[in-house]
């Protein structure tokens, strides 16, 4: 089961460098979705995929009595999706931001934010 994993984590990465290779705003906030979906599959991939119990100890036990499922890795997914979604909800308020004030999506055509005949903000303190 790791091995389709693996090629699907695989093929996760490479969309997600293509995406966010791209000169639109909205492919690269695509590639770094998918990206972030890749880092979590194969955090859930390292933490082995095997049918076993969950970790709840007997009562009467002080350890489990045979081999449990390891927890943390689906606790660290948990707390990524987490924090991804609020990444992504802040990323796209900053590229629809972008969008309504420049007018344009690429990044080629972002580089100036002034308009032309504005005085030249500080480039240092």
């Amino acid at each position: 089961m790791e091995g389709p994993l693996a090629l699907l984590v695989g093929c996760f990465f490479a969309s997600a460098v293509y995406l966010m290779l791209s000169d639109s705003l909205i492919r690269i906030l695509l590639g770094v979705t998918i990206l972030s979906n890749a880092v979590n599959l194969l955090i859930f991939t390292a933490g082995r995929i095997v049918k076993e119990v969950p970790p709840i100890i007997p009562e009467e036990a002080m350890v489990p009595p045979f081999a449990t499922a390891n927890p943390l890795p689906q606790a660290l997914i948990l707390t990524a999706i987490v924090i991804s979604f609020s990444f992504f909800a802040f990323l796209l308020v900053l590229v629809f931001r972008a969008y309504q004030g420049l007018g344009t999506d690429k990044t080629g055509k972002m580089h100036m934010a002034e308009e032309p005949g504005d005085p030249v903000p500080p480039r240092g303190y």
